[in-house]
């Protein structure tokens, strides 16, 4: 399922940051799928607390960031791979939800569809777990 972040980064994001960014940067735990990356203008967004660090002398731009992977703080990690740290992230969407429309605290109530269950009450055959035979031990 796709993820899209709005990250802010340290510095005027470049087109070949983007780029790099667009056909996957590697780490030290191999090479991300490609992402679609693209700078954005600075989102409306509720105040960070603490607010993020802020220095005259250097710029910081906003990219939005779309993965299909879930690796450990990967967004950051890619961001600094290319050279621009990773500021602030928001992780905006996940598939089809997204924080659109919400305020700081809001929640939204969201029916999934999941297979109905059996007049037993059971779940169908085709959720239940199904037991595995046991491990034997080979010397």
């Amino acid at each position: 399922m796709s993820k899209t972040y709005w990250v802010q980064v340290e510095g005027n994001i470049s087109a070949s940051a983007i780029v790099a960014l667009s056909a996957g940067v590697t780490l030290k735990d191999g090479r991300t799928r490609p992402a679609k990356a693209r700078a954005m203008e600075e989102p409306a967004l509720w105040p960070r607390v603490p607010p993020v660090r802020w220095r005259n002398s250097v710029p910081t731009s906003w990219l939005e960031l779309i993965i299909t992977e879930g690796r450990n703080r990967q967004v950051r990690r890619m961001t600094a791979a290319v050279g621009f740290p990773a500021l602030r992230l928001i992780r905006y969407r996940i598939g089809d939800w997204s924080l659109e429309g919400l305020e700081p605290g809001d929640y939204r109530r969201i029916r999934i569809n999941l297979p109905a269950a059996s007049p037993s009450g059971n779940r169908p055959a085709s959720t239940r777990s199904a037991k595995l035979p046991k491990r034997t031990r080979r010397s």
